[in-house]
C-alpha cells in the first residue's frame, strides 16, 4: 500500500470521527427520520419486522412496542453505529501502518482507542439534550471497530501473500 493511500485512509478515519462527533451533538429531534419513513411505502417490510423483538438496553423493541416506523429507525440507528465504527476501524488500521508498524499492537491499539472514543461519544450524548447514552451502544461500536480491524488485517495479509508470491516468482531463476 502506498504512502499516499495510507494518508488517505488516515484522513478518512479522522473524517468518520468528526461525523460521529457531529451526529452525537444533534438532538433526537434533529436526527429522527420517522416522519420521512412514514411517507414511504414500506408495507412489504411488515412481514419481516412483525415477528422481530430485540432486547436492547433492557427495553424490548418491536413493531408492537414502539411502532413500525420507530422500529425501522431503531434498526437504522444501530446499523449506523456498527457501520460507522466498522469503517473507523478499517481505515484507522490501514491509515496507521506507518506510525504503528507492528500489526498486532496496531490492531489492539486501534480497538481500545476507538472503544474509548465510543465511550466519550456516549458521554457527549449525555451532555446533548434529548439523547440517551447507552453502554450497549459502546459495546456495539466496539464490535464494529473490531470487525473493521479484523477485515483490514485479513486484506493486508492477503495482499502481502500475493506480493510475496509475485516477488518469489520473479526472483526464482529459470532453468534452461
Amino acid at each position: 500500500m502506498s504512502h499516499k493511500w495510507k494518508k488517505i485512509y488516515f484522513c478518512l478515519a479522522i473524517l468518520i470521527m468528526i461525523l460521529i462527533f457531529i451526529s452525537s451533538s444533534m438532538t433526537y429531534q434533529q436526527q429522527t427520520v420517522t416522519p420521512e419513513l412514514g411517507h414511504l411505502n414500506l408495507n412489504w417490510l411488515h412481514r419481516w419486522l412483525d415477528p422481530v423483538e430485540i432486547n436492547y438496553g433492557g427495553r424490548i423493541y418491536s413493531v408492537k412496542t414502539v411502532g413500525f416506523t420507530e422500529m425501522i429507525e431503531f434498526i437504522l440507528r444501530k446499523i449506523a453505529h456498527f457501520s460507522s465504527n466498522f469503517l473507523l476501524g478499517l481505515f484507522a488500521y490501514w491509515g496507521l501502518t506507518n506510525w504503528v508498524p507492528n500489526k498486532w499492537f496496531r490492531a489492539i491499539l486501534i480497538w481500545l482507542s476507538c472503544t474509548g472514543y465510543a465511550a466519550t461519544d456516549e458521554f457527549h450524548q449525555l451532555l446533548t439534550g434529548d439523547r440517551t447514552p447507552m453502554i450497549q451502544d459502546v459495546m456495539l461500536d466496539s464490535i464494529g471497530v473490531l470487525c473493521g480491524v479484523i477485515l483490514a488485517s485479513i486484506i493486508v495479509r492477503i495482499l502481502e501473500r500475493r506480493a510475496e508470491k509475485k516477488q518469489h516468482h520473479y526472483s526464482v531463476p529459470k532453468s534452461r
